[in-house]
């Protein structure tokens, strides 16, 4: 599993290449996490300040007002680094509304967060995406699964877990049980019981691969070495779940899998049987927009889904990707280039990016 140390998060962040990418590119999320003067005029401003684009070799960087101050420069008037930027305002607002989210027993209507946020309720979809890479419904519904999940773990009996959950009515829950969950509660409260889950092995230029779904979608894309290792580890993950094998709607599936591993550039459509938190959710949406033959930095991600501190949490989220190649992690690789891990392994991870290096040329 993918580990990273402090060491390596303040590498990644305070990595000038990419804070200078930051600047030509005016990357909002940017905003608040640095700042940079430029030696000619004697000014510092904010990432994404309107300014002339000076050049690379006058630009100082700097993580806080004072530190630029102290070594003599002023701040800009257009962009007043020293104020709260709108983006940051924004920032601020869409943090209430989640928070709102989370502390609400059902969740908010739209028009109610939109009141609270004193914006219309279509201008509040459209910021909220932005900052949080979902919307505000994708993302309580998120919050909600996570939560009855967490419930369900502690608690002795279903009908504990659905009101600790904060749902009204048990026939409220019941009725989105299946989406939520993608089984019933029972089943989910003991490891999976009783779902059925269809699975192969088949070999592909990268060793064996091991494709797993569910009724819902794909739950499992492993790469591995023998069919021994795969198959316990999925029987770990689903450790009370019946296993069969699969019918002619699952074999197309793996047929597309497969097609996926040979040419990944083609689209992939297949559906997906995701369990994950609602940040992890909110990575692995991200992942998927990363086109193949390309690589992103953990700190790119963190900056495209709006938490640009959040670096060791999107590594972690990275690690935690249970369906390989479909939902891309091996496109995120350190800001020096390097790969730092894989959770199939780092051979594998290279041979991947290689591969795709040489189909897209």
């Amino acid at each position: 599993m993918m580990k990273m140390t402090d060491r390596d998060q303040t590498t990644i962040v305070s990595a000038e290449p990419e804070r200078w990418d930051a600047i030509v590119h005016r990357v909002p999320s940017a905003d608040g996490t640095f700042l940079y003067a430029v030696k000619t005029t004697g000014i510092y401003c904010r990432p994404t300040c309107a300014s002339r684009q000076p050049k690379r070799a006058h630009v100082l960087f700097f993580d806080r007002c004072d530190e630029a101050e102290a070594a003599g420069f002023r701040p800009c008037k257009r962009c007043s680094p020293r104020s709260i930027s709108p983006q940051q305002q924004q920032a601020k607002v869409i943090a209430a509304v989640c928070q709102q989210i989370e502390a609400s027993e059902t969740p908010p209507s739209l028009g109610v967060m939109a009141q609270m946020a004193g914006l219309s309720a279509s201008h509040l979809q459209r910021v909220f995406k932005a900052i949080v890479g979902i919307t505000p419904r994708q993302y309580a519904a998120a919050h909600r699964a996570n939560r009855i999940r967490q419930h369900l773990q502690e608690s002795a009996t279903v009908t504990e877990a659905i009101y600790e959950a904060g749902f009204e009515t048990s026939s409220t829950f019941y009725d989105q049980s299946a989406a939520l969950l993608g089984m019933t509660p029972s089943q989910y409260q003991n490891g999976a019981s009783g779902v059925e889950i269809r699975y192969t092995v088949q070999p592909c230029w990268l060793g064996l691969i091991l494709v797993a779904a569910t009724a819902k979608g794909i739950c499992a894309i492993a790469l591995g070495d023998t069919p021994e290792a795969l198959t316990k580890q999925l029987r770990v993950d689903f450790s009370k779940a019946r296993f069969c094998e699969g019918d002619r709607a699952f074999e197309h599936w793996v047929t597309q899998v497969l097609s996926l591993i040979e040419t990944p550039q083609q689209a992939f459509d297949l559906p997906l049987d995701l369990q994950g938190t609602a940040f992890q959710q909110q990575v692995w949406q991200s992942l998927q927009t990363i086109a193949p033959g390309t690589t992103v930095s953990y700190a790119e991600v963190a900056q495209k889904i709006g938490k640009p501190k959040a670096v060791r949490a999107v590594a972690n989220a990275c690690a935690h990707n249970h369906i390989a190649v479909a939902i891309p992690c091996h496109r995120v690789v350190g800001s020096d280039g390097s790969l730092r891990g894989y959770r199939w392994g780092r051979d594998r991870k290279q041979a991947l990016l290689d591969r795709e290096a040489t189909l897209t040329e």
